[in-house]
């Protein structure tokens, strides 16, 4: 009795001195120091389970067209549509929270995403299955410019040439001579399937055109595009060829970080050369990617049209310093263009505030790093360790730890006062209970 009587007044003296005593029981806190509400848990569950429920990306209406029966898409890979974030895990609309509805638009699925911060801005479907088109150039572009020299004349051969019939060229001649450099504006401006070709080939080192696929598919595992399987370099229609929004998005990153692409993105005419060993005379080509004359700020990108995969777009654009590039896959080109509906979208994230963000593009590596790391070993922890508590400002618990000897003197003179009296007390009921037990005995 006499030990609680000394407690209860060692906590009063104590509270007399201003200093805070800490809770037993406190409520649990939530980051950020708020106190989670009773019910709370019970509230996060159907909260979560809407969250969920896919929301209907806005669709332009579009007329019908006739088009091959779309190819079955690989097995959905439940970690690869988490990468860059579990928001991204959905077949339907992801958008900041309060932010306005995007366009409607007719491409099957999009994304916008902040090319510098790497923030996805908003996305519909960003990790499902789409075929790529000729935007499947960039993929081969991210490849092969850090590895070929652009003032290296390649001779183009007769297996070069071998693309389907009727699908998009740009006037490359068997046996004609040209600068790497003029071979990458030929793929870039005019979408040649031929120059696709070349430069695959010439990457591909001795095993030539399927060595450079290889080199391609191995470059989409480094950047993070685990949904993207390259079948051709161009992007004609192969079986099992399969990319996504989010996927184009880290390859079109990719892309822009490179100055040579940057400025063969942003040609807007150069001449093929004449061949005088072949009595060929030159030509010019122009850019087919309308962005770049008609967006202000626009940086470049890529079209892609095939009857499997309908239309593909890619483009990017800076305003006020910032710059953002959007993906889109499956889209028909009524009621506005592919590069129309691009440009829609670039307006709508330019609008949305500078750290707007459902999610994130990975950094190359990012992933391979992640599975390289020992099995079994944590991962890094983002936990901050919180200071010890102290009280609230002012008190004497608070002025003690910071070293206020005016209040460390007389707090402790009271501590030992109260913890002698404990003692004197105990030893005092200890020889009591001796003496009783005595004289039991």
């Amino acid at each position: 009795m006499r030990a609680r009587v000394l407690a209860a007044l060692t906590a009063a003296v104590l509270l007399g001195t201003g200093t805070a005593v800490p809770a037993a029981h406190a409520a649990p806190s939530r980051p950020g120091g708020q106190v989670a509400p009773a019910g709370a848990a019970a509230q996060l569950a159907p909260a979560a389970a809407a969250a969920r429920a896919p929301v209907p990306c806005p669709k332009a209406p579009a007329p019908k067209a006739s088009r091959p029966p779309r190819p079955v898409p690989p097995p959905k890979v439940p970690a690869d549509r988490v990468v860059g974030g579990e928001r991204l895990d959905t077949p339907g609309l992801v958008v900041p929270d309060g932010a306005a509805a995007p366009p409607a638009v007719t491409a099957t699925s999009w994304l916008v995403a902040d090319l510098d911060s790497g923030a996805v801005l908003g996305a519909c479907g960003p990790h499902e299955y789409a075929t790529p088109a000729s935007t499947q150039k960039l993929l081969l572009a991210a490849t092969m410019l850090p590895k070929l020299d652009p003032k290296q004349v390649v001779t183009v051969t007769r297996d070069d040439l071998k693309i389907e019939p009727g699908s998009s060229a740009v006037g490359l001649l068997v046996g004609g001579k040209y600068l790497v450099e003029t071979v990458w504006l030929g793929l870039l401006l005019n979408s040649g399937n031929e120059a696709a070709n070349v430069l695959a080939r010439l990457g591909g080192g001795d095993d030539g055109v399927p060595g450079g696929v290889r080199a391609m598919n191995e470059e989409a595992h480094r950047l993070g595009a685990r949904q993207t399987h390259a079948v051709t370099p161009s992007g004609l229609d192969g079986k099992g060829q399969f990319t996504s929004a989010y996927d184009l998005a880290l390859i079109a990153r990719a892309c822009f970080a490179n100055p040579l692409f940057r400025r063969y993105a942003l040609t807007e005419r150069t001449k093929i050369p004449a061949q005088p060993a072949l009595k060929k005379g030159g030509f010019q080509i122009q850019n087919e990617n309308q962005l770049i004359y008609r967006y202000r700020g626009a940086l470049g990108g890529k079209t892609g049209f095939t009857q499997l995969a309908r239309h593909s777009y890619v483009g990017a654009a800076e305003r006020d310093g910032r710059r953002l590039v959007v993906t889109l896959l499956g889209a028909e080109a009524r009621p506005v263009r592919g590069w129309q509906q691009g440009a829609q979208l670039l307006d709508w994230g330019f609008a949305l505030p500078r750290d707007a963000s459902v999610g994130r593009l990975v950094e190359p590596g990012e992933l391979d790093a992640a599975e390289a790391a020992p099995s079994g070993s944590p991962a890094p922890s983002t936990t901050v360790t919180p200071a010890p508590w102290r009280g609230p400002a002012g008190t004497a618990l608070a002025r003690m730890a910071d070293g206020d000897w005016r209040v460390i003197v007389p707090v402790a003179g009271i501590l030992a006062l109260t913890i002698g009296g404990l003692v004197a007390a105990l030893v005092a009921r200890r020889g009591r209970s001796r003496r009783v037990g005595r004289r039991r005995a």
